[in-house]
């Protein structure tokens, strides 16, 4: 989850740098006390590890300051930002007991300070080595994802798996991809939200028009979104949050494809 956040900035650093500049990830100690932590919800004074990942980009202004945690809020064109990255990274800090500060000025680039309580000592436990069974397929999956880099990840791993994957990177092309091969598709695993208004949801209801036996996964960084619509629950659709483990793709694509 840590990973997801830290990319989520970063790639938020490179698109407000569109001509280049630096790029800052840093990590420190840092005691916090109560008047720091005044009006925070679910915050205790204490040790914490503060993650910076600073740019040199453009910068925000105040207006914008307010509200880039809010779901779906995005400065990007359309086409090029869902509006949740920032609200997902502040769901998994909020989560972890810890919150996020931000200081941006326009021209002068931003500086994202992730807090999150620290473990004080070392670890003397051994980790778990005990990890869930990778389960394999032969099935035609439609996979449907717009961030290229886990599509292409995820792509990787069901055919690892033994799937035969097909990959589209918005709706329109995986309607495409549907229509040249639509009675070999056995699962749609498809992210929520996508470019052009055209949801993982609206994808689904559309191909079962056709096919109404498809199974379908979809999977969303924020999980409130999913909750504001009722259309998860009708349909038999199953629901995978952001980020997920090799393991649990592996686990959820065969259940759903087993009916379970």
């Amino acid at each position: 989850m840590i990973e997801q956040v830290l990319m989520n900035l970063a790639v938020n650093a490179r698109d407000a740098m569109p001509k280049g500049g630096q790029l800052r990830i840093s990590i420190k100690p840092i005691q916090v006390d109560a008047e720091r932590i005044k009006g925070k919800m679910d915050v205790q004074p204490g040790l914490f590890v503060c993650l910076s990942v600073q740019d040199t980009g453009n910068g925000m202004d105040e207006a914008t300051l307010k509200r880039i945690f809010e779901p779906f809020f995005t400065t990007k064109d359309v086409g090029k930002g869902t509006g949740l990255g920032l609200a997902t990274v502040y769901g998994i800090v909020a989560q972890h007991q810890g919150w996020v500060d931000v200081e941006s000025e326009l021209g002068k680039g931003t500086t994202f300070n992730v807090f999150l309580p620290a473990i004080p000592g070392r670890r003397t436990e051994p980790l778990s080595t005990e990890r869930m069974t990778v389960l394999r397929g032969h099935e035609t999956v439609l996979l449907v994802e717009d961030e290229a880099g886990l599509r292409r990840v995820v792509g990787k791993v069901l055919r690892a798996l033994g799937y035969e994957v097909l990959e589209a990177a918005n709706g329109k092309a995986a309607i495409e991809l549907w229509q040249e091969d639509a009675g070999h598709v056995d699962l749609l695993f498809s992210d929520m939200v996508m470019p052009e208004g055209f949801s993982g949801l609206d994808l689904a209801e559309k191909l079962r028009e056709e096919k109404p036996n498809l199974k379908v996964i979809i999977s969303s960084g924020y999980n409130t979104e999913m909750a504001e619509r009722g259309r998860l629950t009708k349909g038999d659709l199953t629901y995978l949050q952001k980020p997920y483990p090799i393991e649990v793709v592996s686990k959820t694509v065969r259940e759903c494809l087993d009916g379970k």
